[in-house]
């Protein structure tokens, strides 16, 4: 490992996006929050790219994980993603603050949480420096990974007395806030340690971190609200003050413990099998033959148990339903039933139509499977943006559902549960490429995620139209040129196989026009980058078309838009990381601004 770092290792391409993405947060916070959370944010920032390069020089000859193959490490963007994405939340919701449309219960409640994903990248980062301290010889020690230790003993130390300096509050009430951030990043190290274990190969460190630090926040807010309604029944407690507190929709509720049922419920089942397979005795042929049946009848009793009995149990407990969970989604969708229910039979026709066409030309035709890939990243477009027009209520419930149903599959596709784990597994094996891997499948739910992530943010106070958006708008049109294409094919019913060559190619402007690349290694151009960003804008001005039409006001810049999107093209262009997952936080935090 060099004493130095050279300029140009420092600022790669993706490096130099992600901290000009800072930058600009930085120049567009108002000044209170620029010195009690943006100059933490950058010191972090700069923390993070002394460790990456640290990483990535000492992993040719010594790693900590087995990462994905082709990916740089990844560590500043996972490191700042989130925390950068809530300072830009909380920067949205001071405007409506001074407007007196924001109370101040949920501005406390969301600079808590930024200060909890900056414990878990400070945490995180912490731990990746003393493991390169461990393996590095004294002779050989990195002076950037000794300046990324001082950004980092600054920046806790910047943590610490914002934190202090928040409210009035006693020395034990400042003890369990300091511990409730700082379990974050515990939380998250143990789980990168567990996931890149028990699934080598299937993330870089970055796309880990940003995982994990997502899990471990929402599980936190889960336990936060169970630890908040036990002191409600059983004692009055200061600990938990209002800066911990906020409402929460019965939508939230229920797609939060349906999530983290199934996330959770490997973890019974796994001991369970394990109890049974102790006590059942399979040397026999007969005994053999049954045990699979025996393990999926396992599998059904306890997931009925977990996600109809107790589930809901937890649902109720932390908030005041009327009805049972499952009634209540009933009652929901039956409340506009006309919509709702012929929104579902759309939802259902496109699905099964395009999964079986697709699934047909993967098998009998030779197109590139990232090509393939991208015909559902129109049916993201084709699914989402009538829903989240007509109905943005019944739209993240029906994220909701999409996820628990991804989920489950993955889980009997990773088990092998009986008589669907095989047939699952070879079915959405016609679907993966080099960023998937045997052991988990994860673009599906990137590209998902990528959708829904950044409309579940926009739910409540939000003065920025675009930012629901953000994800269909990056992922759908930015990352896929194929409107075009997909029409003439419906219009003149052209050869399956060879017009879907046509189709995925010519839709695609990089991949058959692109002759300048970004860099000498990358695949990315500058033509299929530049198409991106125009196709992104073009379908930005129609979408503000159609929500004038609809009483929205568009108080965004245009210059700052264009920002937006070119800034998160060119982090498309550069970054070797799974774009799904970090393009939509990106554009949603710079149109949040």
């Amino acid at each position: 490992m060099s004493t130095t770092t050279s300029s140009s290792s420092f600022l790669n391409g993706e490096r130099a996006v992600v901290l000009f993405f800072i930058a600009h947060i930085l120049f567009s916070l108002p000044f209170s929050l620029l010195l009690s959370h943006g100059v933490p944010l950058s010191l972090l920032a700069l923390a993070a790219s002394f460790v990456e390069i640290s990483y990535d020089a000492a992993a040719s000859s010594s790693s900590l994980f087995r990462t994905r193959r082709g990916a740089s490490s990844g560590i500043l963007l996972g490191t700042v993603t989130l925390p950068a994405l809530l300072l830009s939340k909380l920067t949205q919701l001071s405007r409506g603050f001074s407007l007196a449309q924001v109370s101040f219960q949920e501005i406390h409640y969301i600079t808590l949480q930024y200060w909890a994903t900056s414990a878990t990248s400070f945490v995180v980062l912490v731990f990746l420096s003393l493991f390169l301290l461990h393996r590095t010889p004294l002779s050989r020690k990195d002076w950037g990974l000794g300046f990324g230790l001082c950004f980092l003993f600054l920046q806790a130390s910047l943590c610490f007395l914002a934190l202090a300096s928040t409210s009035s509050q006693s020395g034990l009430q400042l003890t369990f806030k300091l511990s409730w951030v700082l379990g974050h990043g515990l939380a998250a190290v143990m789980l990168i340690q567990h996931f890149l274990g028990t699934f080598p190969s299937c993330a870089s460190i970055g796309e880990a971190l940003l995982v994990t630090a997502g899990i471990v926040l929402y599980f936190g807010d889960m336990l936060l609200l169970t630890v908040m309604r036990l002191c409600g029944l059983l004692m009055s407690s200061d600990l938990v003050t209002a800066e911990f507190e906020t409402s929460r929709s019965e939508i939230g509720i229920i797609i939060q413990g349906l999530l983290l049922g199934l996330l959770l419920y490997p973890i019974p089942f796994k001991y369970l099998l394990r109890v049974w397979e102790w006590s059942t005795n399979t040397a026999s042929a007969e005994s053999r033959r049954y045990s699979e049946i025996r393990r999926s009848v396992i599998f059904i009793s306890l997931f009925v148990l977990v996600m109809v009995g107790i589930v809901p149990l937890w649902m109720q407990f932390v908030h005041e339903f009327h009805l049972h969970p499952i009634l209540w989604v009933l009652s929901f969708v039956l409340s506009d039933s006309f919509k709702r229910l012929s929104l579902c039979i759309y939802w259902v026709c496109v699905i099964c139509l395009s999964v079986l066409y697709v699934y047909d030309i993967s098998k009998n035709s030779r197109v590139e499977r990232i090509l393939l890939r991208k015909y559902y990243h129109l049916l993201a477009v084709l699914m989402f943006v009538p829903a989240l027009i007509l109905q943005p209520e019944f739209l993240d419930l029906g994220f909701g559902a999409a996820l628990a149903v991804f989920l489950t599959l993955e889980i009997i596709r990773i088990w092998r549960i009986w008589p669907l784990g095989q047939p699952i597994h070879q079915f959405m094996n016609a679907f993966t490429d080099h960023r998937d891997s045997d052991f988990l499948i994860v673009s599906h739910f990137s590209l998902l995620l990528g959708c829904a992530l950044p409309i579940w943010l926009s739910s409540g106070y939000n003065d920025r139209p675009l930012t629901p958006f953000a994800g269909i708008l990056s992922l759908g049109i930015g990352d896929t040129m194929v409107i075009f294409s997909f029409l003439k094919y419906m219009i003149f019913g052209l050869h399956v196989a060879v017009n879907f060559g046509y189709f995925v190619q010519a839709s695609l402007i990089g991949h058959k026009y692109g002759v300048l690349r970004w860099s000498k290694t990358g695949k990315k151009t500058i033509e299929g980058t530049t198409a991106g960003i125009t196709s992104v804008l073009a379908s930005c001005w129609l979408l503000l078309l159609l929500l004038a039409s609809s009483g929205y006001i568009f108080t965004q810049h245009w210059f700052s838009l264009l920002l937006s999107v070119t800034v998160s093209g060119l982090l498309e262009a550069y970054t070797a990381q799974l774009d799904n997952a970090f393009i939509p936080l990106f554009f949603y935090s710079l149109l949040c601004l």
